[in-house]
């Protein structure tokens, strides 16, 4: 695992020295070559004893090794700052580049992500599902492409999913659920308003609420009974976006696949339904 990775992974662990830290590193990757442990140690107005616990925490022998491994890291393109664009002249070796390197950030995105969702808790999130009357599901804006998409997966497993688009309409459809109901609410910063105070009264009246936002401190995420989290980063906004999805498909998949994995009647349901719609299509 990168050093960067890891210290995105284990933020959450982090004490508040620790993450002042880390997060120095991961906004000044590039330039810590240039750092001895005394100079980041005085940037930050701590002691150079903090710096080599930190490194150590983190698996190495010390700051010295620690620098080593994130150079390694961007020497690989794992810093977030790689632009193989103006790599080469040709078309086809640029856009060869190109491809490569969008391939290992999403790949590099699914595995911080992976870490970030230990096994325990995606199987409590698979059995919370499982085990629902009614799965109510809200995303709003971009965030609602994943959620219709997570929504139609549960419906053809037989799982009574409700996708809804607006908080302000949804108490209405609310008004029947109880405590074996779940809503999972789709919100990438966790910050908006309605869906907060949304989570906030469907968890204090009724049921479990599901977050699934990214890797942050958000209210959304302090709101929910369980959360899903997302990590992707990058200097660039539109990559960051693609990586974004991305690893959010990728973690929705895997919870759709714990969700079908142990009941075969599902699988069963799942095979019907998709011959009923190639039937469709076809006539």
């Amino acid at each position: 695992m990168s050093a960067l990775l890891k210290i995105r992974s284990q933020r959450d662990q982090m004490s508040a020295i620790e993450r002042r830290i880390g997060d120095f590193i991961l906004d000044n990757a590039h330039l810590l070559r240039d750092y001895s442990s005394q100079q980041l140690a005085n940037a930050l107005e701590i002691s150079q004893s903090s710096v080599v616990k930190f490194s150590q925490k983190l698996g190495y022998k010390g700051y010295p090794d620690l620098k080593y491994a994130i150079g390694e890291d961007i020497a690989r393109g794992d810093g977030g700052n790689h632009d193989p664009a103006h790599e080469s002249d040709g078309n086809g070796d640029r856009h060869a580049a190109l491809a490569e390197a969008l391939w290992q950030a999403k790949a590099n995105a699914e595995q911080e992500t992976r870490l970030l969702n230990p096994p325990d808790s995606l199987d409590a999130i698979a059995e919370t599902i499982r085990s629902a009357r009614t799965v109510f599901v809200i995303g709003l804006g971009q965030d609602s492409i994943a959620a219709r998409g997570f929504t139609l997966r549960l419906s053809q497993v037989g799982i009574l999913a409700v996708y809804h688009f607006d908080p302000a309409l949804m108490p209405t459809s609310l008004a029947n659920a109880n405590h074996e109901d779940v809503l999972m609410v789709f919100s990438e910063h966790g910050k908006r308003a309605a869906l907060c105070e949304l989570s906030r009264l469907f968890r204090h009246r009724v049921g479990k609420v599901v977050s699934i936002t990214r890797h942050s401190a958000n209210p959304l995420r302090a709101q929910a009974d369980l959360a899903l989290l997302v990590s992707a980063h990058d200097e660039r906004s539109h990559i960051e976006q693609l990586l974004y999805h991305s690893a959010l498909q990728h973690l929705l998949d895997m919870v759709f696949v714990l969700l079908c994995e142990h009941v075969g009647e599902r699988l069963q349901l799942l095979d019907r339904n998709a011959a009923r719609m190639r039937q469709l299509l076809e006539t």
